[in-house]
């Protein structure tokens, strides 16, 4: 499993090639969700080039499943609020960690700053829903914690019921299908473009970089 506090991820050169953020509330092809909606609408923006991907895989699910898109674009300040405060969470439950577990840890969950796929618009999180827009089940809430979800949130968790299993196979399937990888450690969050995805997939440098 590779998190994104590897080296490996942050030695991925970063480019940009200017793909405009597109507003998937636009797109009537896909459903987005609303509960990580801010007053700017960062949340339901994403590179074109990710934007195209999920329209193909949203055609390659079985007829009467959709993706439901909760959070796409986030500003640099929000993701280092976001780690530093979930940090700061297992800092207080585990004192005893060291400085270099307690960041390993962190990453787990929540990218660090300098590397973060949804700080450059080519990350998704996102999950599966019916016709009507009723999630299905696919073994934790979106954003269960490793800790409160005693690691069920990994993509590749066992211990989940066997239709949440076939969820995350068919999600996993069209995602991949189109394009895009997964960060092992959340089922549901999905990138295309940046480092992480770069590294992956062996691409030389990335196509998005820091918005």
């Amino acid at each position: 499993m590779i998190l994104l506090s590897d080296p490996r991820v942050a030695a991925v050169p970063s480019s940009d090639d200017g793909d405009p953020l597109i507003d998937l509330r636009e797109l009537p092809e896909l459903r987005l969700d609303g509960r990580a909606a801010d007053p700017d609408g960062a949340y339901a923006r994403v590179r074109r080039g990710v934007a195209e991907r999920l329209l193909a895989a949203q055609r390659a699910l079985p007829a009467g499943l959709r993706l439901l898109v909760i959070e796409g674009y986030r500003p640099y300040q929000a993701q280092l609020d976001i780690f530093l405060g979930y940090r700061d969470e297992l800092r207080s439950r585990y004192p005893e960690w060291s400085a270099e577990r307690l960041h390993r840890e962190t990453t787990k969950f929540v990218s660090p700053v300098e590397v973060a796929p949804h700080s450059t618009g080519g990350a998704v999180d996102l999950t599966l829903c019916d016709a009507d827009g009723t999630e299905l089940d696919l073994g934790t809430a979106v954003d269960a914690t490793p800790e409160a979800s005693a690691n069920a949130c990994f993509t590749a968790a066992r211990h989940i019921p066997a239709a949440a299993r076939r969820n995350r196979r068919l999600l996993a399937g069209a995602l991949r299908g189109a394009g895009l990888v997964n960060y092992p450690t959340e089922w549901w969050h999905w990138s295309y473009g940046d480092r992480y995805w770069a590294l992956l997939t062996g691409a030389t440098h990335t196509r998005y970089g820091p918005v």
